[in-house]
């Protein structure tokens, strides 16, 4: 074979080559979901949302009215939540028990048991912030004591 014919060879192969790889790609793309011209955030029609919505089905039906043991100004009352900001993290708690507690950066929560709750610092476990939850007239609010207060 000359080096004609050789050279010939090679440029069919990497055409071959080049149309196999953009072949592999294309259908790779298609069986993902999209085309190469979909871009995320893309205007849906409003027929779209409702077919969509459609399908999810009914929603749940909530109740916001109190259990009928329950008085209405309690059941209000041990429903709001508040957040504390305090040396050791924030805290969110209802007049009921603390909810959550998220450390400040250098803290951990060491404890969380109903109306108590205490934050470590990480590097030296003597450094404390202990937090009680106290209630007035259905508001909550937090008593926050570390070690050097």
């Amino acid at each position: 074979m000359s080096r004609i014919g050789q050279r010939v060879v090679i440029g069919a192969g990497w055409v071959v080559a080049a149309v196999l790889a953009v072949l592999v790609g294309v259908v790779g793309i298609r069986l993902v979901g999209a085309d190469l011209t979909t871009r995320a955030g893309d205007a849906v029609s409003e027929a779209q949302v409702e077919r969509d919505l459609a399908g999810l089905g009914p929603s749940p039906v909530v109740s916001a009215s109190p259990t009928a043991s329950a008085s209405p100004s309690a059941a209000a009352s041990s429903r709001s939540e508040r957040s504390f900001p305090t040396r050791g993290g924030t805290v969110v708690a209802n007049c009921e028990k603390i909810i959550s507690m998220a450390p400040a950066q250098g803290f951990a929560v060491h404890e969380q048991r109903g109306r108590e709750g205490e934050f470590r610092n990480v590097r030296d476990n003597h450094v404390r912030v202990k937090i009680q939850l106290v209630c007035s007239g259905g508001v909550p609010a937090v008593v926050a004591r570390g070690d050097d207060d």
